[in-house]
């Protein structure tokens, strides 16, 4: 078994853990609707901004190994484009839809706005298993995907980047088969159609861990407004994947202490410490999986998010945070890795027993930051050291931090809110600058 195939493999059978997708849109439309009737958006732009600019739904057929046909669907929403491109990830999943992209590609156009990128909001993928499919299939799938997309993205018009399921190999199957099908004189010039290449591929240097990196930063940004010792601190990481690995690593290095950890194969814990290298060694020579690691003993899952810590982290999909687990949880701040981890409901429930929730469109937007330095990097020819990245992203990062955190507390509202109210007034000025056409 080759090395990709292996990896979709292990991922998939994390990401098919079957959690409830039905509700994002609601979700995303009553936090967008919130925060609109906080700062009276205009009634106009509050009707352009609720719908997807395009819906891209695309039938297409691949050659298996055995010589036989399949035809795969595959998505991609576009929900605006006001502020640049439209930028998000691409997911091979069975639940990937119309619904959930429309939600996710909203919740991008947010966060690149919030982040003061250039870019809107996209997302989609394909609905398929990768861990039925060769690695030759899982290619020959990608780039007839690419090829059915084929105008609808573009390096100054829509850029992809890795989600669920996909990886750096995927990015650079996709950049290779859309530089292909450009004039010889223009390949060159659109290796930035994606980002999370390869570091030999155009990739950033960094881009692996920039995501953890932008959880980390926030809870140590939150930690030292409120004159919080991070030193000692409990926290517990659903997903222990790219997200919660380095997230978990970083919090590691300032002092804190792992003491549980979540899968899609059960839940681990260690009230003195759970040590995160060793807990990803094991993983790797274990599929992918946390279950049985030596220094800690099982915990029913639905336990999990009861468990005694000061800080949660989930970093696997939405939803997880619900009615049924809010009043359960212990911690004084979740700092969301995830999309759209928490429902409304479950928020509602967090809010009133006090806890700060650092949101997903401020959290986890390391890793579409460090998706600007990579389209950046390619752009203008250039290469970029793993220092200068992180302390670029160390910046940018703390930007963000401070312009949602400063909001809430002069509005006195929660930082979902705040952020979402601070986004979508640079979007709302975009179009009143510009006007509408015609």
């Amino acid at each position: 078994m080759t090395t990709l195939t292996a990896d979709l493999k292990k991922t998939t059978k994390k990401a098919t853990k079957k959690v409830p997708v039905r509700g994002m849109m609601d979700n995303v439309m009553e936090q967008f609707n919130s925060a609109a009737d906080q700062i009276n958006l205009h009634p106009n732009i509050r009707k352009i901004l609720s719908i997807t600019n395009n819906e891209i739904l695309v039938n297409f057929p691949v050659k298996m190994d055995n010589g036989e046909v399949e035809i795969f669907t595959g998505y991609r929403v576009q929900h605006n484009n006001a502020l640049g491109p439209y930028k998000g990830g691409l997911r091979y999943h069975p639940t990937v839809d119309l619904d959930a992209a429309r939600a996710l590609a909203m919740w991008m156009t947010w966060k690149t706005s919030l982040a003061g990128l250039p870019y809107g909001g996209g997302k989609g993928g394909i609905k398929l298993d990768p861990s039925k499919y060769s690695e030759g299939e899982l290619e020959r799938i990608t780039r007839r995907f690419t090829f059915a997309l084929a105008d609808n993205i573009g390096p100054e018009h829509d850029i992809p980047a890795p989600d669920v399921n996909t990886n750096s190999q995927t990015m650079a199957w996709i950049a290779d088969t859309y530089m292909s099908t450009r004039p010889p004189a223009e390949r060159n010039a659109n290796q930035h159609i994606v980002t999370g290449k390869p570091d030999g591929s155009g990739g950033l240097e960094g881009r692996d861990r920039a995501t953890g990196y932008g959880v980390y930063l926030t809870i140590k940004f939150w930690a030292e407004k409120n004159d919080v010792n991070l030193e000692g601190k409990k926290f517990i990481v659903q997903g222990f994947g790219n997200v919660g690995y380095w997230a978990a690593l970083f919090l590691e290095r300032d002092g804190a202490k792992l003491v549980a950890v979540q899968d899609a194969y059960g839940c681990i814990q260690n009230q003195k410490g759970i040590a995160v290298e060793e807990l990803s060694k094991y993983t790797k020579i274990n599929e992918g999986s946390i279950a049985d690691f030596p220094d800690a003993k099982p915990v029913n899952k639905d336990k999990f998010f009861g468990l005694d810590c000061d800080i949660v982290i989930p970093a696997a999909l939405g939803n997880q945070i619900t009615k049924e687990n809010a009043s359960k949880i212990k911690g004084k701040l979740i700092a969301e890795g995830a999309n759209g981890p928490t429902n409304v409901e479950g928020e509602k429930i967090l809010l009133d027993k006090g806890i700060t929730i650092i949101p997903d469109i401020l959290c986890n937007s390391g890793g579409v930051v460090g998706s600007y330095f990579e389209w950046l990097q390619n752009r203008n020819g250039e290469i970029w050291q793993l220092d200068e990245v992180m302390a670029k992203l160390d910046k940018k990062m703390k930007e963000s931090f401070n312009k949602v955190y400063d909001y809430s507390k002069n509005e006195n509202i929660d930082m979902r809110t705040a952020a979402f109210c601070i986004a979508i007034e640079r979007i709302e000025k975009a179009y009143i600058q510009r006007g509408i056409f015609p």
